[in-house]
């Protein structure tokens, strides 16, 4: 991939309800480090201009959490870190919309990605980028396949087997709901032309919020292409929404990195 600006965008406002904590779902720990941390981890290597925050629920925690550990492990990148705060919970549209204050002036490409997704590793953010790039779509989507795709928005496929949409659970009729590809909730756009799509999107569905991956449609109405990748682990996606998950994501961190490698 040539030289580009490349930003990120972490989404970190949650609060976790069905967690049963009062601390903010990205401060919740696998392998003894609160998820957030694995995030930025895994974001660094990428040689970023700049990250993003996006913070809500109890924001002074996850502010003082990440600035404590970039400020001792990744210093050269302090100042390169920010942070702006969600309000309301409107979604994830709404939330990347938040971040339009730091990033409607730059050109390059952003990332999206989750602050409660520990696995998703440096190589696979770094072909997100590269797909656009070398497509030149105006998107991408980090997809995985799942035997049990229950709860995940599906990924819905033309005549030509390009991506037309993605489907939430929820709104899905029976035939979608059938298909395994899903969305892993992490993509890279293009700046800024990111930032008027998202103004676009509509919050009529069943959860009234404004979904990030309606953007697809968006797109595709205007002709233009958005892209996918698919993961080779779907380990890699894994997150938590409850206790046992999280025991889970614990097991599984564990299981694939226990001699100190990443895949």
């Amino acid at each position: 991939m040539e030289a580009n600006d490349k930003y990120a965008v972490v989404l970190a406002a949650g609060k976790g309800t069905r967690m049963k904590s009062d601390l903010p779902k990205v401060l919740m720990e696998v392998a003894d480090k609160p998820m957030i941390l694995h995030v930025l981890d895994n974001l660094l290597p990428l040689n970023l201009n700049q990250i993003v925050l996006v913070v809500g629920y109890k924001k002074d925690l996850v502010i003082e959490s990440v600035k404590d550990y970039i400020s001792r492990n990744y210093e050269y990148f302090l100042d390169k870190i920010s942070f702006v705060e969600q309000k309301e919970q409107l979604g994830t549209g709404h939330a990347f919309l938040m971040a339009e204050s730091i990033l409607s002036n730059k050109k390059g490409y952003v990332l999206v990605t989750a602050g409660d997704m520990p696995l998703i590793q440096p190589k696979s953010f770094y072909q997100l980028f590269e797909i656009v790039h070398k497509k030149q779509s105006a998107g991408a989507v980090l997809g995985s396949v799942l035997e049990n795709p229950t709860g995940y928005g599906r990924l819905v496929r033309d005549s030509q087997n390009l991506l037309e949409k993605i489907v939430e659970e929820k709104d899905a009729t029976e035939d979608v709901k059938k298909i395994k590809e899903v969305n892993t909730g992490c993509y890279v756009f293009k700046l800024p032309e990111i930032f008027s799509i998202l103004k676009e999107i509509k919050n009529n569905n069943n959860q009234n919020e404004y979904y990030l991956p309606d953007v697809v449609e968006i797109y595709r109405r205007k002709n233009q292409s958005f892209s996918d990748l698919i993961l080779r682990d779907h380990r890699e996606a894994l997150g938590a929404n409850t206790k046992e998950e999280l025991e889970q994501l614990n097991y599984i961190y564990h299981l694939l990195f226990a001699s100190g490698k990443k895949y």
